[in-house]
């Protein structure tokens, strides 16, 4: 259960050392990294040196909190997220996104890796979230006490964001699909008989990450904005071997893409 007052002495840490008045969150998922280039660093603090943070254990998550500015904004950038198949729950999954909410954020970009399960799709395309599946069969607004039907909504990806990215993209000939993201709870990659259930279920690309945080953040009153970069295949006839080396290696063919969408739009927020 995310404890208020964990929050708090979280939050208040890390004002200490980073001061507060950011407005842009961005998760950077595997083998996205390299945006951190191209920000104004002013602080970074490791993710085992704040106060009840969870730290990461995926091989490419560096595991590090960067404060600064990118494109003229000040923005918080997560080196590193968390998974549900760390072992993390999905309250411990999206602990900084209420911590980022206590530091003023007020734009959530969620990035991450993933299959593509949509036969028009193709490793290294950028997407733009519209939707999300969650197959993780549970919540991380399970146990939450200001949980209001009034809230309850399956808009969890802003319209206006979604329109913005694809305004920018067209500025700066970046090609980008749109789609639905289906996130299951791995780490196992999926058999062929799920990539087919889950393209029956609307899945245009697969991962395991991004859908418990931007529940919670939509639930605290953030702006969310989802862009996957596919970084491998899951057509069940012709099937490969999925190694991390060759996602790694997509994923940084795609990155300048990816990073450039990011550094534009975050110019127009």
């Amino acid at each position: 259960m995310i404890m208020k007052l964990d929050i708090k002495n979280t939050v208040d840490f890390i004002k200490s050392t980073a001061g507060n008045g950011y407005n842009t969150g961005i998760i950077l998922g595997t083998g996205l990294g390299g945006l951190v280039k191209y920000i104004k660093i002013e602080h970074v603090i490791d993710y085992s040196d704040i106060p009840n943070f969870p730290v990461s254990t995926v091989e490419s998550h560096h595991g590090k909190l960067i404060f600064g500015k990118l494109s003229g904004k000040k923005i918080i950038a997560m080196q590193g997220r968390f998974h549900f198949y760390e072992g993390y729950s999905h309250n411990r999954v999206t602990f900084p996104v209420h911590v980022m909410k206590g530091l003023g954020i007020k734009y959530l970009i969620a990035s991450n890796a993933c299959g593509a399960l949509n036969p028009e799709f193709s490793k290294t395309d950028l997407m733009i979230l519209t939707s999300h599946i969650n197959l993780h069969f549970t919540s991380p607004l399970i146990g939450m006490k200001f949980f209001n039907s009034k809230e309850n909504t399956t808009h969890y990806y802003s319209q206006r964001l979604i329109e913005l990215a694809e305004q920018t993209a067209l500025e700066n000939n970046i090609d980008v699909k749109k789609g639905v993201y289906a996130s299951v709870q791995g780490p196992t990659l999926e058999t062929r008989a799920e990539y087919r259930m889950i393209r029956k279920f609307g899945g245009d690309v697969v991962g395991m990450s991004t859908i418990p945080e931007v529940i919670v953040a939509h639930k605290l009153g953030m702006e969310s904005m989802g862009i996957s970069i596919i970084t491998d295949e899951g057509f069940p006839d012709t099937l490969e071997v999925a190694m991390l080396s060759n996602i790694l290696k997509a994923a940084s063919i795609a990155e300048p893409k990816m990073t450039l969408l990011i550094k534009k739009f975050i110019e127009k927020l």
